[in-house]
């Protein structure tokens, strides 16, 4: 009976707004991507499970060397490969990056630092590796993979439970392992890197001191919210439940749960203390239906779509469809299925948003369709004609003060951008453009973007 009440909320859980979100092609070519990265410029570093990281242009091109390639001394396949990547917050200066992989050796999962070539801003210098952890993994699934920065400058990682199922050695309760963990290190200070003195279990508490969360299943995917710091984890089922997770950034010592929870239903009480010793979900869906392995995404940060503001995106891996949530919590909203076996979400720059299929090896620009003129006309700005031909006008009826004027194709790719010392109108040529769907984005002087569709013949 559970299970059915459960089904239904599901089922009913569809809303005018999630039809207006799609997946524009951005680029394509990839083999197995597995994760998306910005390292604070224009670019994007894609991530190949079988050992290459290759950077995407904000033109959609992509390099033709690689940033970096690890094909050699991993094993991929399944969930085991090259799986992280995250970009040291002071980059620009230091050139660190750093990757999560599991070793060709033995299938450990091992987080080592790279630094960008002194020369080459597009390669990386295989030379420079220096391993920081390796944990031993005793089966070749749940490594989890993910590894990030949080807002207080020191490096997370997310390990899986070891695998097998059912976590059979009980790693993720276990504070002496670090498997089943998020994990909090500082690679600033120490060799190869020390423990920021806030862990649950630092120092003399016993434990192992590089725990910062306990009770993960698989984390496959959590990242940070640019703007307040939350932290997002997707943490996928056993056979039951998919889970997503909020915490704030100081919320050091919480206990997922795992296994004695699967999400917020008993999986397992064994030995388990009382409910509320444990972090259950924000939200959660139920495995099955064509539901089965929930990818992590982003809380939206960016500008160029506000019906997305104060929204959490991720994804089901099975399903192939879209989800969202507030950020404030609420039920979860889901899109129409897509395809490629959605294995990733990225964020660009600035806070735009990306998800790439692993089967298909395409990177989509996660976009908004029914993108409205309220608010453009509302500030006194207007366009005609629209449709349009070989010129549009723009016309700034407040004659508001403006930072800046771009025209974006529907995937984002910006395409041209204008003078915005227009006073009360300026005329824009669109004749170079192909056919379909632009949006024409204003940038006011105190901050406010205001946008409309503008449909070329």
């Amino acid at each position: 009976m559970k299970k059915l009440l459960f089904f239904t909320v599901f089922c009913i859980t569809t809303s005018l707004f999630s039809q207006s979100i799609a997946l524009q092609s951005f680029a394509t070519g990839f083999s197995s991507p597995v994760a998306i990265v910005n390292a604070g410029d224009s670019r994007l570093f894609v991530v190949q499970r079988g050992g290459l990281i290759r950077i995407l242009n904000a033109d959609g091109t992509i390099n033709t060397t690689p940033f970096l390639s690890l094909s050699s001394i991993i094993t991929a396949g399944g969930e085991r490969g090259l799986l992280g990547l995250t970009f040291h917050p002071n980059y620009n200066t230091n050139g660190y990056f750093y990757v999560n992989y599991t070793r060709l050796s033995d299938g450990a999962t091992v987080i080592a630092r790279y630094s960008v070539s002194a020369t080459d801003a597009n390669i990386a210098n295989p030379a420079s590796a220096q391993i920081l952890l390796t944990v031993t993994q005793p089966y070749t699934n749940h490594n989890g993979g993910s590894l990030a920065f949080g807002p207080d400058g020191y490096l997370y990682i997310g390990m899986g439970d070891g695998g097998s199922g059912g976590d059979p050695q009980n790693y993720a309760q276990n504070i002496n392992s670090l498997l089943g963990k998020m994990l909090r290190i500082d690679v600033d200070n120490g060799t190869p890197y020390s423990i920021p003195t806030g862990n649950p279990f630092a120092g003399a508490i016993p434990g192992a001191d590089e725990i910062w969360a306990v009770g993960m299943r698989n984390p496959w995917k959590f990242s940070f919210d640019r703007t307040n710091g939350d932290l997002w984890i997707a943490d996928v089922g056993q056979s039951s439940i998919e889970e997503i997770n909020k915490a704030l950034p100081t919320d050091a010592g919480l206990n997922y749960g795992w296994k004695c929870y699967e999400g917020n239903s008993v999986y397992s009480t064994t030995g388990c203390g009382p409910s509320s010793n444990y972090k259950f979900p924000i939200a959660t869906y139920p495995y099955g239906g064509g539901y089965c392995s929930v990818t992590g995404g982003y809380s939206y940060t960016g500008n160029l779509y506000p019906n997305f503001q104060n929204k959490y995106f991720f994804a089901d891996y099975c399903a192939n469809r879209i989800g969202w949530i507030p950020t404030a919590g609420g039920t979860i909203t889901w899109t129409a299925p897509f395809s490629g076996s959605l294995a990733t979400f990225g964020e660009d720059v600035n806070g735009e948003l990306y998800v790439a299929g692993i089967s298909n090896g395409i990177v989509y620009k996660l976009m908004d369709t029914s993108l409205g003129t309220e608010d453009f006309t509302s500030n006194g700005f207007s366009i005609y004609p629209n449709p349009a031909e070989e010129t549009v006008t723009l016309k700034n009826a407040n004659l508001l003060a403006i930072k800046q004027i771009v025209l974006n194709e529907a995937s984002g790719k910006i395409v041209g951008s204008f003078n915005p010392n227009m006073g009360n109108e300026t005329s824009i040529s669109v004749q170079n453009l192909t056919s379909g769907i632009y949006f024409l984005s204003i940038e006011a002087s105190n901050g406010d973007w205001h946008r409309t569709k503008l449909i070329k013949k």
